[in-house]
């Protein structure tokens, strides 16, 4: 990937506004299991750093998905996980489909406030009998005149607690599993929601909820695109949720590198360095190894789906990696610190925390090796020929 000066002066912008608006005030979201969402999307709406990808008709910047990518592996210098991921789920989880998708009235609506950090968006997919399953989804939009009468539960939902708006999605129609769902904006102060809050190991910061629908009315415009059509844009909005959480991930497992180098540099045992014992610098130079290798996946990624192509492959690839990095490599940072990094506001044990997440949201380990397998043609009953 080549990086323009533009890429790089959005870089020293992000990391600008991490330094300042979001590291100063972490361990005290951490306490509180929460962070004000709105206050700080507002600050990054004013930057243009909410619709960096998107329409300038919308208040986007209109440039291109890696420069969004930029900014998801400028905002893993943040000293947690949950601040990202809210941020994410906002950028890059619930508004792509309606960035693509959606209708100019549904855009005023929800994308245009959005993308200036004047409200907050979650995504409606999971749900208490399965998250990863898609096409098991069981909440219902039935249509009632001009509206959709909508009833179900969507589970862990980031941003839940308090956002404005959501991009929900419902079985529209008993059709096929595949044919018969739709995204919906659903604006969260509607009559019949409820919300309870889910009080997770990490991501602390992040607020998470469960969701009830009791029979909530919302207009039929609101609609993202075509009816049928959600399944279809949900796996779409999924490749550049994966992305996002490989590139968000890389500068976050450096540091802890740097960190965990820097303490075992100072701690002694028996008389010398910790990291002196050559089992110790060995293994972190792996590790280092292995996040270069991961920056090199999801940059070539993004690079290529930037140029048009199909990654579904490789985003898969790489949110594999992503996961089993991240429990590979904060075990293994963790021992080093010994006693010290199993207390409890250690950055090693709250990334130990936080990314555990990363190989169970957005597509458990096993579905991106259930994709990778299909694409390889090695999934029982796919054809045994290569596909892309």
């Amino acid at each position: 990937m080549q990086f323009t000066a533009e890429h790089e002066n959005l870089r020293r912008t992000v990391a600008k506004f991490v330094e300042t608006e979001i590291n100063p005030h972490v361990d005290a979201w951490e306490a509180t299991e929460e962070f004000p969402s709105h206050e700080l999307f507002k600050k990054l709406g004013d930057l243009g750093l909410l619709g960096i990808k998107y329409d300038p008709a919308y208040g986007g910047l209109g440039l291109d998905f890696s420069y969004s990518m930029v900014m998801a592996e400028e905002l893993g210098l943040v000293h947690c996980g949950g601040v990202p991921m809210a941020i994410g789920v906002h950028t890059d989880m619930c508004t792509p489909a309606l960035n693509r998708f959606g209708s100019d009235t549904v855009k005023e609506d929800f994308l245009a406030p959005s993308i200036a950090g004047e409200i907050v968006g979650c995504l409606g997919v999971s749900e208490p009998g399965g998250g990863s399953d898609v096409a098991a989804v069981r909440t219902t939009a039935r249509k009632d005149g001009d509206d959709y009468v909508i009833s179900g539960t969507k589970m862990w939902i980031t941003n839940g607690m308090k956002a404005d708006w959501c991009c929900l999605l419902a079985n529209t129609s008993d059709g096929p599993v595949h044919q018969n769902k739709s995204l919906i904006c659903v604006p969260m102060d509607a009559k019949g929601i409820t919300r309870q809050k889910i009080h997770k190991i990490g991501m602390h910061s992040s607020d998470t909820a469960q969701l009830f629908f009791d029979e909530v009315r919302v207009p039929r415009r609101n609609l993202i695109g075509q009816e049928g059509g959600g399944f279809m844009m949900q796996m779409l909005q999924f490749q550049e949720e994966r992305l996002y959480a490989a590139a968000s991930a890389l500068k976050g497992f450096d540091r802890l590198i740097d960190l965990t180098i820097d303490y075992t540099r100072d701690r002694k045992t028996f008389g010398k360095p910790v990291l002196d014992n050559q089992v110790v610098h060995f293994r972190l130079a792996e590790l280092r190894t292995e996040v270069e290798a991961l920056r090199a996946l999801t940059w070539s990624a993004i690079e290529q789906y930037v140029a048009g192509a199909d990654v579904t492959r490789l985003a898969s690839m790489a949110k594999l990696k992503t996961g089993r990095l991240a429990r590979e490599l904060t075990d293994a940072c963790l021992q080093y610190w010994g006693g010290m990094g199993y207390t409890a506001d250690n950055p090693v044990s709250r990334a130990y925390r936080d990314t555990r997440l990363v190989s169970i949201g957005a597509g458990a380990d096993e579905i991106m090796l259930g994709i990778i397998a299909k694409l390889e043609g090695t999934l029982p009953g796919t054809s045994n020929k290569r596909r892309g």
